[in-house]
């Protein structure tokens, strides 16, 4: 049944994309998706079952970038993940992300503390996640992250902030706890 229930290219639901790669699947059932004329999905990508992924806060929303959200080729998003994007997602090409991944590029801002958070002004900035990237299970990406190629995250992991290539961090906050060193190898922080 989840083979037939798949979107792929061609699909009334793929064709609302903002471009649907050759090969790609969002796999059944799918979660809640939007905004689907601001997400790009590249080639032989793999999309879990009940993934999440909107561009804006409601459906219809215009908005001031595009794409909003771009999937990489051959990356694959794990199941139950969300993927919220308000101004810019880029996530690479042969990114991995274990289940229940969160990834977003904006937070409500907190400048009132005598005013009601959810309706103070938010604040979107861009995240870019480097090719060949795996993100382990249950990784939260906050706006501003940016990871270089290669970035093993661990589990759990809270990430804000700019790391570089071919480095592991893991924790709350995030922080780097190996590097590869050309020339010297993997060097523990």
């Amino acid at each position: 049944m989840a083979r037939h229930g798949a979107t792929g290219p061609g699909d009334a639901l793929a064709d609302r994309f903002g471009a649907f790669g050759a090969g790609s699947c969002l796999a059944f059932p799918t979660g809640a998706i939007f905004g689907e004329r601001w997400i790009e999905i590249g080639t032989d990508t793999l999309v879990g079952p009940n993934v999440s992924i909107s561009a804006g806060m409601v459906p219809g929303q215009k908005m001031v970038t595009n794409p909003v959200v771009r999937i990489g080729d051959r990356t694959m998003i794990g199941r139950g993940s969300h993927i919220v994007g308000h101004f810019r997602i880029d996530i690479g090409d042969d990114v991995q992300t274990g289940p229940y991944v969160y990834i977003t590029d904006q937070n409500h801002g907190y400048e009132n503390p005598d005013e009601v958070v959810h309706v103070q002004w938010p604040h979107d900035v861009p995240v870019s996640i480097g090719s060949g990237s795996w993100l382990g299970t249950g990784v939260v990406i906050l706006p501003g992250t940016v990871l270089g190629r290669n970035v093993v995250v661990g589990a759990g992991a809270v990430v804000r902030g700019t790391f570089p290539d071919y480095c592991v961090i893991a924790g709350v906050p995030a922080r780097i706890v190996r590097r590869y060193v050309p020339g010297s190898g993997w060097l523990y922080e």
